[in-house]
């Protein structure tokens, strides 16, 4: 048994004989694990002895949630480009659908032309729950955080602009891609995100730069819907969203955890 130490990589991922398992990286090793997310969450886990090269596995979605809690408009000047405006007190809060979920490297399908004809990247800094909560305070919600990943809120921005809410633009099958895994022990005050669309910067920030905290978000949220492990809050993007096309590669970085890449069909 070991104990997980104050900044970890989780990785949820598939081997070459199909088995899924969750796993610890160091350098470009998975130490495999035998133990489960609920085994993770409480601090403990337990490695079976089987190392395996992270270019050898299919990376997954770093975990399979109940719900995708999105904030959007928390920064100012991403706010102001899509038509809205950060607001200092109450978020503004949409679901995704978990059939939205796609993996570190997985492809972002467009949806008919007859159906949206500007669909829009959002690179996000995004955190995974890892226990219960409910109507948390807000000098304790961090504590209810396992750890944090990367978020891809793909958006068709013609619909959400037409729409009276967001279901439709942000919900379609891809639209949410999600890691490549969870890192602990972050602190997310501080973090820059550079999304690049075919090598080229298209978004760049830092979360020092939202309108309003995490803590604030986790707390808000908990008083609306029970946190349940495993959640994921996807905490809003920086200005520069832009469209894509089939063929496009879109990488989102967030500095301390990495790189999510995906491809546009």
């Amino acid at each position: 048994m070991r104990l997980l130490q104050k900044t970890q990589t989780i990785v949820r991922y598939q081997n070459q004989n199909n088995q899924v398992y969750y796993g610890i990286v160091e350098d470009d090793e998975i130490l495999q694990l035998s133990s489960h997310f609920d085994d993770i969450i409480s601090g403990k886990f337990t490695f079976d002895s089987i190392k395996v090269k992270v270019k050898d596995v299919k990376i997954l979605e770093p975990v399979r949630p109940q719900k995708v809690i999105n904030f959007g408009w928390t920064y100012a000047q991403h706010a102001e480009e899509t038509g809205g405006k950060a607001n200092l007190k109450e978020p503004f809060l949409f679901l995704k659908p978990t059939s939205s979920l796609i993996p570190n490297e997985g492809e972002i399908l467009l949806p008919p032309t007859y159906l949206t004809q500007q669909v829009e990247m959002e690179g996000e800094l995004a955190l995974i729950i890892g226990k219960r909560g409910k109507n948390i305070r807000e000098n304790e919600a961090l504590d209810y955080v396992l750890g944090y990943t990367i978020f891809n809120d793909v958006t068709a921005r013609d619909l959400t602009k037409k729409d009276p809410q967001f279901t439709r633009g942000k919900g379609f099958d891809t639209f949410g891609p999600l890691g490549p895994w969870i890192v602990t022990g972050v602190d997310p005050t501080n973090l820059n995100i550079v999304t690049t669309l075919n090598g080229k910067v298209v978004q760049e920030g830092n979360t020092n730069q939202m309108s309003l905290s995490i803590p604030y978000l986790i707390s808000w949220i908990s008083n609306v819907m029970t946190l349940e492990p495993g959640d994921v809050i996807a905490t809003g993007s920086p200005s520069g969203s832009c469209p894509m096309k089939s063929g496009d590669v879109i990488s989102v970085d967030v500095e301390h955890i990495g790189t999510l890449r995906n491809y546009v069909k």
